[in-house]
């Protein structure tokens, strides 16, 4: 028997003033109840209670430890109680991370309705166009876009996006469709890439028909956003993600070209740490965030 459990006990036959209906109340035997009180009294050195054939009842020194023990047992039950809400009820601050256009187009959606439907939980968005760890950076969950390298990590697929080709209908107008990756070396394009970017290889077709062409850039920068911008000014050819076109697409203001030359399909995971026991805040923001992810991503 625990030291947490004999003070329960003790407390139990000082409320019942008898140890016959303490065990009753405890669901255990008299017997029981008795040696957990004396074992009490032994290890604290002092009588608790003062037994006679008809009653008992508190000694002083049992009357002070029954006041503590009670507090103690309160704050306990306080304690567990808020860890069961904590469990069963979303709360607390929720830290996500994911690529920013998917983060601000597809997550942050989802995120404004959980957070008017729970009222106790707070949220911290770290949208990055870079690989973050979930752990070392204290993130609760995660959306990755590509292939998984942390094993580690529990990963539900959503779907799956592809990696594209696109230019302005002026810039095609004024240099012409290119018809194959190997026409690209004479058109303008546009990288993504750091301080220090140079060539880039550019990957097309399938699995066991994959070919790579080297690019020139006409233009680097370092951010997907400022990519976007430039091939929709007309500077050249972009090589970008279907999700962060389809509006362009749909209003005109990108073409899509050698679309039958794209590479294999990106998968979309939502990620979190691996463990047993997982917050409600986290478990249930999943629960929402996969299915909308899912009917927007899911190939059918």
């Amino acid at each position: 028997m625990d030291r947490l459990d004999a003070l329960s006990v003790f407390v139990a036959v000082a409320e019942q003033e008898s140890f016959v209906r303490a065990a009753r109340r405890l669901g255990r035997s008299p017997a029981a109840v008795s040696r957990a009180v004396a074992a009490l009294e032994e290890r604290l050195g002092t009588r608790l209670l003062q037994r006679t054939t008809r009653a008992v009842s508190l000694t002083d020194a049992g009357r002070r430890h029954y006041e503590r023990c009670r507090a103690l047992l309160a704050e306990f039950e306080a304690i567990e109680a808020a860890a069961t809400r904590e469990r069963d009820e979303p709360q607390g601050l929720l830290a996500i991370t994911a690529p920013f256009i998917f983060g601000r187009l597809h997550v942050l959606p989802v995120a404004t309705e959980f957070l008017r439907a729970y009222p106790h939980v707070t949220m911290r968005f770290f949208f990055f166009d870079r690989y973050v760890s979930l752990v070392d950076e204290g993130m609760d969950l995660g959306v990755r876009i590509g292939p998984l390298e942390d094993s580690s990590l529990r990963a539900t697929k959503v779907g799956s996006v592809t990696r594209g080709l696109y230019a302005s209908p002026d810039y095609l107008e004024r240099r012409g469709t290119p018809k194959s990756p190997s026409e690209l070396s004479r058109h303008d394009c546009i990288v993504v890439a750091g301080p220090a970017a140079g060539q880039q290889v550019w990957s097309f077709g399938q699995r066991g028909a994959r070919r790579a062409v080297t690019v020139s850039p006409r233009l680097s920068v370092t951010s997907i956003e400022a990519s976007i911008d430039a091939a929709l000014s007309g500077v050249g050819i972009a090589r970008l993600l279907s999700y962060q076109t389809e509006s362009l697409v749909r209003e005109g203001r990108l073409t899509r070209i050698l679309a039958a030359q794209e590479p294999e399909e990106l998968p979309i995971h939502v990620v979190q740490p691996a463990g047993r026991h997982v917050p409600a805040k986290s478990r249930v923001f999943a629960e929402r965030l996969v299915p909308a992810l899912r009917a927007k991503f899911a190939r059918r």
